[in-house]
């Protein structure tokens, strides 16, 4: 397989969003030229886009300068999310997708990614534990080394590094017969 055809199998969705110049409309389309208008209002759907949109004086065609101002942090993500859910390559990198978003937002962004991930191969690089809770496979790395692997629960389970990042994260501690119980 040559390297175009590869590549072309990625789908990623980074930290820092990235949208250019253009409409809101143009950024998503941006995953998948030629795509429909009703490809493009499913993905925004999808990734919780069109709430805010339809909200903005010119909806899908609010112009953002590169960057993607005028839109906040995480509505820019969002808009990214959309791009890759329209685009529906085969293999997902997410890579710190809800960072630096307030919590009504990360969830918003979780609740998204988590239907674009499905039916796909996913790579999710997340330092937020609630992010990666559902995961078939966690690899936990330590000073870029993998230091535990597994599901959320038997990770816990374990009570080792991945527990205590996840308690400290949580202010949390396993309570009687393993349920969690915050703040105690």
């Amino acid at each position: 397989m040559d390297r175009d055809r590869l590549r072309a199998q990625f789908g990623v969705v980074l930290q820092d969003a990235w949208l250019f110049g253009g409409t809101i409309r143009e950024n998503i389309a941006y995953g998948l030229p030629g795509a429909t208008e009703a490809g493009i209002l499913a993905a925004a759907e999808a990734s919780h886009v069109d709430r805010f949109v339809r909200a903005l004086p010119d909806g899908y065609d609010t112009v953002l300068e590169d960057g993607g101002e005028p839109l906040s942090r995480g509505q820019r993500q969002l808009v990214t999310i959309a791009r890759a859910q329209l685009a529906g390559r085969a293999v997902l990198v997410l890579d710190e997708a809800t960072s630096s978003v307030d919590s009504r937002t990360e969830l918003l962004i979780r609740q998204a990614t988590q239907q674009l991930r499905q039916g796909r191969t996913s790579f999710v690089i997340a330092h937020r534990l609630a992010t990666v809770r559902n995961a078939d496979l966690i690899l936990v790395m330590d000073h870029g080394r993998i230091v535990e692997q597994g599901t959320h629960q038997n990770l816990l389970a374990a009570n080792s590094y991945y527990a205590r990042l996840y308690y400290a994260q949580f202010a949390a501690r396993p309570g009687r017969a393993g349920v969690l119980e915050a703040g105690r």
